[in-house]
């Protein structure tokens, strides 16, 4: 109970943070306002954001410097990224986090501005409140635009796109899409979190990585639950993947033999972070109930 105890108050205090940090929902022009808040409040794991205040708790006790803006911020950037995912020029889906998508909701215009507006209200949230500490304020911005940027997140987006038109991916390219897609967004949020609270560099070079492995363990059991979970329990449509023809952990390497690799990678999440000093319970806890997970 206490792990559950403990998620549930970091998840209310992201919660607290995104309607804290948003512009209001009648913000001119009200349209992409609402479309920003949609999209942002739809629940969702929140394991980003979560990932962020967990590291800062990790070294910084006293919040000396509150990491929430950071932590609303990598969630603005992971939900542009859905936004931009599930457009018909993307993934073209109709349902996410339980509900329509933000194009269906609203329409592909405002959704595709209103995923614009979050990639730079995050920047604007992480140069705004830490302008204090104007070196943390530059490195936070640079760990967030390195993560979000051509050589990871978009560019493992543009590699996924290309490889619906190969009929003979690779391990290896697979690995570079979800190293690039998936993993680069939830190393960052550590590193973030451990910069806020004042980790030194080896400590940083410890939760890289974690984050890495923790998440390629992510995306393994994400493409596992893809292919055996429903509409009802994802929140989303499940086997879009194996219907456009994409490549998945689960398709290249089949379901066991993906169980066993996101197993692998875990514990090897779990190994790194527990080689660091402070008690690294909690994370270590959150890396194995991912793996577990059933949405």
């Amino acid at each position: 109970m206490e792990f559950t105890t403990k998620f549930a108050e970091l998840v209310s205090r992201v919660e607290r943070g995104i309607d804290r940090e948003l512009p209001r929902a009648d913000t001119n022009p009200a349209r992409l306002h609402e479309a920003m808040r949609y999209a942002m409040q739809a629940g969702g794991k929140r394991l980003r954001p979560v990932l962020v205040l967990a590291a800062a708790r990790l070294f910084d006790l006293d919040e000396r410097i509150d990491p929430t803006p950071a932590a609303v911020a990598v969630e603005c950037i992971h939900t542009y990224s859905l936004i931009h995912d599930d457009l018909p020029c993307m993934d073209d889906d109709d349902l996410r986090r339980g509900r329509p998508t933000c194009h269906r909701a609203f329409d592909e215009a405002t959704a595709l501005l209103a995923g614009d507006a979050l990639l730079t209200h995050a920047f604007s949230l992480v140069s705004g409140a830490y302008a204090p500490n104007p070196p943390l304020a530059v490195a936070l911005c640079a760990e967030l635009a390195d993560a979000a940027g051509s050589r990871n997140l978009i560019g493992g987006q543009m590699l996924d796109l290309l490889g619906e038109r190969s009929t003979d991916v690779t391990d290896e390219m697979l690995h570079s899409i979800h190293a690039g897609k998936t993993a680069a967004m939830i190393r960052a949020p550590l590193v973030m979190g451990a910069l806020i609270g004042g980790a030194t560099p080896a400590a940083i070079a410890i939760l890289r990585s974690a984050g890495s492995s923790l998440g390629m363990a992510f995306q393994i059991v994400d493409d596992i639950l893809d292919a055996t979970g429903d509409a009802a329990t994802l929140g989303k449509t499940p086997g879009k993947d194996a219907r456009a023809g994409k490549a998945t952990f689960a398709t290249l390497h089949g379901l066991n033999a993906s169980r066993r690799m996101a197993e692998e990678q875990s514990a090897a999440a779990a190994r790194a972070l527990r080689s660091l000093e402070g008690d690294t319970s909690f994370l270590v806890e959150l890396v194995q109930s991912l793996t577990t997970r059933t949405r």
